[in-house]
């Protein structure tokens, strides 16, 4: 995702959550002032009706006390003795308890009215109404919806990134393969030439099994976008082929090992052309990296379920904060190259191969750890 279109969708989120913040807390202080007003109108009303004759008219201060239905309010005496208890959600048992701590929590929030009788001075304690407290939630829900907007949002953009991201990959693979096909067939038949004129020339027999080579690559690249065909094969035998290929055409000052572990054989399910061309990119990545002089190790082991295989080259390493980037499209560090390569390669064991393929570690000027973990069949 664009990094500037995440920050205008940050800041879109950030400016509807303070807008709804601001606007209901309004709203909530403008409530809260009319419900102290209505309390207070209630409480005058109370005063009202205890100081009233027998022969007062009262049906008007009897409507305003009934009139309060929503807003919690409880009525004391002098000696903090329970005379009223109004909207008031009591528990079944220790109400005495609950009724300390409640008169407790309103007065520290200066929810209360003094009334001045004759004899006494009476409390009247009230509560935010029930709207009041939804009110003050509501942002907090708004902003949790939002976040499951913007989830939702950064995940279907993400997809139809891949999506177009998949379809350039499987034009250019698919076109890659095509344009090799001419120079491929003109080579196969300038190969059978010298095969013939030259039967026994080791060098004619190797050129072959390189023009061959080409072939498969070609036949690889045009079948990325299908379904690939996976197989129960040799772990062993697919890495040792890799090598050996890659051995053959390096030089004399880069040694190449596997290392198995002892009287053990893996087999997993692979398509064995797509998994070789992954070692052998890891292989000749290393090998630039090593200046065409080093070490590369391939050790393999078993770790319950799965078959996790480290490739360790003795290279200049890599930063940290390349572990990632490293295998994003068109990234590269050499002058040359398109920066595909290992995008191709985790595109083919993660998706293809339901496996994982990442840095393990890396130390500069002391070499790089890639690891592939695959499922073990």
């Amino acid at each position: 995702m664009n990094r500037y279109f995440k920050l205008i969708f940050l800041l879109v989120a950030v400016i509807i959550v303070a807008s709804s913040v601001f606007f209901s807390n309004r709203i909530a202080r403008a409530m809260n002032i009319e419900e102290k007003k209505r309390i207070e109108i209630w409480a005058a009303a109370n005063k009202k009706l205890l100081e009233a004759g027998m022969n007062d008219d009262v049906d008007l201060i009897l409507n305003i006390l009934e009139n309060n239905n929503s807003i919690p309010v409880i009525w004391v005496g002098e000696n903090s003795n329970m005379l009223m208890a109004r909207n008031v959600k009591e528990p079944d048992k220790d109400k005495a308890h609950f009724y300390k701590n409640y008169i407790q929590k309103l007065k520290e929030k200066n929810h209360f009215f003094v009334v001045n009788l004759e004899n006494e001075k009476q409390y009247v304690y009230y509560d935010d109404s029930a709207l009041i407290k939804q009110l003050q939630y509501f942002p907090y829900i708004q902003f949790g919806v939002i976040i499951i907007f913007l989830a939702v949002a950064f995940f279907a953009f993400s997809n139809g990134q891949k999506s177009e991201q998949n379809k350039v990959w499987v034009g250019l693979s698919k076109e890659t393969a095509h344009q090799l096909g001419t120079p491929i067939s003109s080579m196969f038949a300038w190969n059978e030439l010298l095969h013939e004129k030259y039967p026994d020339d080791l060098l004619v027999a190797e050129m072959g099994r390189d023009v061959n080579r080409l072939q498969i690559i070609a036949e690889r690249f045009s079948k990325i976008g299908s379904t690939p065909d996976l197989k129960k094969v040799s772990v062993k035998q697919t890495l040792l082929n890799a090598v050996a290929y890659i051995n053959n055409r390096s030089s004399v000052r880069v040694q190449i090992q596997t290392h198995f572990e002892k009287g053990k054989e893996y087999f997993a399910a692979l398509n064995v052309p797509l998994f070789e061309w992954v070692i052998e990119n890891l292989c000749k990545n290393a090998i630039d990296a090593m200046d065409g002089s080093g070490n590369i190790d391939v050790f393999v082991k078993k770790s319950g379920n799965y078959i996790i295989i480290d490739l360790h080259d003795t290279g200049k390493g890599i930063e940290r904060k390349l572990f990632r980037r490293i295998f994003k499209p068109g990234f590269t560090t050499k002058k040359r190259g398109w920066g595909l390569g290992l995008s191709l390669a985790k595109r083919i064991v993660e998706q293809y191969h339901h496996g994982k393929i990442f840095v393990k570690q890396s130390t500069p000027n002391a070499g790089t750890t890639f690891r592939i973990i695959l499922k073990k069949q």
